[in-house]
């Protein structure tokens, strides 16, 4: 008798795929959560073979903090193209010009918390009820205490003690009229898990995960990339090296470090024998031991 079994990454890849069609069933809006990341690009393939032939069945939401990369909002454009999806983009410079948040000062102010009211004023804007978020439980401690399925109040809060159960992989959608759910169909993959599925899908990502050469400021241990967003003090100066990144977020918060790898075999050959973990050069996790679990409380991804 032959038995059909499936490898460790289409284990995950079934999971994924079957927590997107629970959600297109129980939920009459959802929304897919695009940063341009490597992680949200595995999404939207996902989300392609989920609902194949058919379209994607959901718009994507991006909140551009308007701190991007010049290469992540090209490749964003570029792949809503290809997939043919709608693309809904908040900004962030909206709700300061509007006067509904207020920016940090400093020599490298930080928008990172004003995606939090900009991301629940859309959602509310548009009526979603479910978005999902590329976010992983191995990435951050906050992140691993969440479920597949993750309720928000009506304020667009997270109480971490307050969970519900997911067994024999069922999941409660139900909710009160003004509440919603995060949901999270890559929480069980690892950052190697999603580089093995980029390589074995053969999936297009920025070039900023690859090694390239870049000007770029130390600053508390960590290279930020240059940008009309940073200020130097007198002591600092720009230099030429040769980096990449392991997240992509804002350029005033999101550090690259030095490397070689310029292909996804090396990249995942140099995942394998890091030693600091995918955000330890993500300077807004850093501001306080419990900062992205406090940002999460709030409404963050």
């Amino acid at each position: 008798m032959h038995l059909y079994k499936l490898n460790h990454i289409r284990q995950l890849e079934s999971e994924a795929i079957h927590i997107m069609r629970e959600v297109a069933a129980q939920f009459e809006n959802p929304v897919l959560m695009f940063s341009g990341g490597k992680d949200s690009i595995t999404m939207a393939r996902l989300a392609q073979k989920a609902f194949w032939p058919g379209k994607i069945p959901f718009p994507f939401l991006h909140v551009d903090t308007g701190h991007n990369f010049d290469e992540t909002i090209e490749f964003r454009d570029n792949l809503m193209d290809d997939l043919g999806v709608e693309l809904i983009v908040a900004h962030v410079q909206d709700m300061i010009d509007e006067g509904l948040v207020k920016e940090e000062k400093g020599p490298n102010p930080s928008r990172n918390k004003l995606q939090i009211p900009t991301l629940l004023k859309a959602l509310e804007d548009h009526d979603f009820d479910a978005a999902f978020g590329g976010a992983r439980r191995d990435e951050e401690k906050a992140r691993a205490k969440e479920r597949f399925f993750s309720h928000r109040d009506e304020f667009g809060q997270w109480d971490p003690k307050n969970q519900r159960p997911e067994l024999w992989n069922l999941y409660n959608g139900h909710k009160s009229p003004g509440e919603h759910f995060r949901v999270f169909p890559l929480s069980n993959w690892t950052e190697m898990d999603v580089w093995q599925y980029i390589a074995a899908e053969g999936i297009d990502i920025p070039s900023l995960y690859l090694a390239h050469t870049r000007d770029v400021v130390e600053r508390e241990g960590t290279y930020l990339a240059k940008s009309k967003f940073i200020t130097l003090t007198e002591e600092e100066e720009y230099e030429e090296k040769q980096v990449r990144f392991r997240t992509i977020g804002d350029m005033t918060c999101t550090g690259a470090f030095k490397s070689d790898a310029d292909t996804i075999p090396q990249v995942i050959e140099e995942v394998a024998s890091a030693r600091i973990t995918e955000r330890g050069n993500r300077t807004d996790d850093k501001r306080a031991e419990a900062a992205m679990e406090e940002r999460k409380k709030q409404g963050y991804f």
